[in-house]
């Protein structure tokens, strides 16, 4: 689709009490705003439903602890991902929440046509007036099997085809929608919704210097994936930055980061947390198969080889893994040494033994120590 016009829109502690203590303006780097990235982790013993149940009671709290932002990922086919339907949970968590932004991070744009992100994000923004956030990303999301699965049905939105994609998602869902020009020169009119009042707010996520450029190019707010690899993110935020190109939408450029953490009491407990899920990830980078995610038992139950030990090392030096004071202090350097005023924590904190299936409690205390140490 060829679109006219511009696209300008480019065992744990008691719980503390509901507050609004993290900054909900832009505060520098010092106080960095806090939001939620969500992968909904399935662990052993635990069914799908427990899992989204239990998701939607975090997106409920971290509404409460005053976070900026919720956002959902899209994986498929991961026995310990649940998250593969970012829409579906954005309705879900907008309708148990109040005040709180929800959206994707992100909509895997290959998979999918770009005319059916666009309805599907401008219908959930008039579920929930300038609540919703489209974060897009250009990677599948799975491996070439179920990549080809999600395709089955013919060509959807080609990673060559990309930018233009992206252009035409922002010129489908404004207001004024976008004019089609046919083959016999006539122009057809394709609204995302019939009559919207206004459009999400559009990211571009990655972790490389494609997206990065892109969405300078086109005016648009960039996010970091630091969570899933951290390398080249000095470079890649100075690309962003230099080249930004203002749009009226987003006149100044706009950036955040994502990173893992892991917050408890003491700091034995939340590397005790952590270690199921960098277990899972050594695997992952190993080729090792992965299931649903162990408890914090079973993890400790049984040691790594010397590789994954090397990965697991790695990856807690780039984590947030700890009390609660050190873990703020740890955002607080992240966010300074890369000038954001806002950190999305993917809180993959895992479960005991003992804790029920249907809540996640290490996840929960993680954002609510997290919300009482940078208040």
């Amino acid at each position: 689709m060829n679109t006219d016009g511009s696209a300008s829109q480019p065992t744990s502690p008691t719980a503390p009490a509901a507050t609004t203590g993290i900054p909900t303006g832009a505060t520098g780097a010092t106080t960095p705003r806090l939001s939620v990235l969500d992968l909904v982790p399935v662990r052993t013993g635990q069914s799908s439903a427990q899992a989204l149940a239990s998701s939607l009671a975090l997106a409920r709290r971290a509404d409460e602890l005053g976070f900026e932002r919720y956002w959902f990922a899209e994986h498929h086919n991961m026995a310990a991902v649940a998250a593969s339907t970012p829409p579906v949970m954005i309705a879900a968590a907008a309708a148990v929440t109040e005040r709180i932004r929800v959206g994707s991070g992100g909509v895997m744009l290959p998979n999918h046509a770009p005319l059916v992100v666009a309805e599907q994000f401008a219908a959930l923004e008039a579920l929930a007036p300038g609540r919703i956030d489209l974060g897009i990303g250009r990677a599948p999301g799975s491996d070439p099997v179920v990549t080809a699965l999600l395709r089955a049905s013919g060509p959807t939105s080609d990673v060559e085809r990309f930018p233009q994609h992206v252009r035409d998602i922002l010129a489908l869902m404004r207001p004024e929608g976008a004019a089609l020009r046919l083959g016999d020169g006539n122009v057809y009119d394709v609204h995302a919704t019939p009559a919207a009042d206004a459009a999400p707010t559009v990211w571009l996520l990655g972790s490389s210097d494609y997206s990065a450029r892109l969405a300078a190019e086109l005016g648009l707010p960039y996010v970091f994936a630091n969570h899933f690899s951290g390398a080249g993110i000095e470079q890649v935020l100075a690309l962003y930055r230099d080249g930004y190109r203002p749009s009226e939408a987003h006149p100044e450029p706009r950036t955040f980061l994502t990173v893992n953490a892991v917050v408890a009491p003491t700091a034995v407990e939340a590397y005790e947390r952590a270690l199921p899920q960098l277990r899972s990830m050594a695997r992952l980078r190993t080729g090792k198969p992965m299931g649903r995610a162990e408890t914090v038992e079973a993890a400790a139950a049984e040691p790594l080889d010397a590789m994954g030990e090397q990965i697991v090392a790695d990856m807690r030096a780039r984590w947030i893994i700890g009390e609660p004071h050190q873990a703020a202090a740890q955002i607080r350097d992240l966010a300074a040494r890369h000038g954001a005023d806002e950190v999305m924590v993917v809180p993959v904190a895992g479960t005991y033994d003992a804790e029920p299936l249907d809540a996640t409690p290490g996840r929960v205390q993680t954002l609510e120590l997290l919300a009482d140490a940078l208040a």
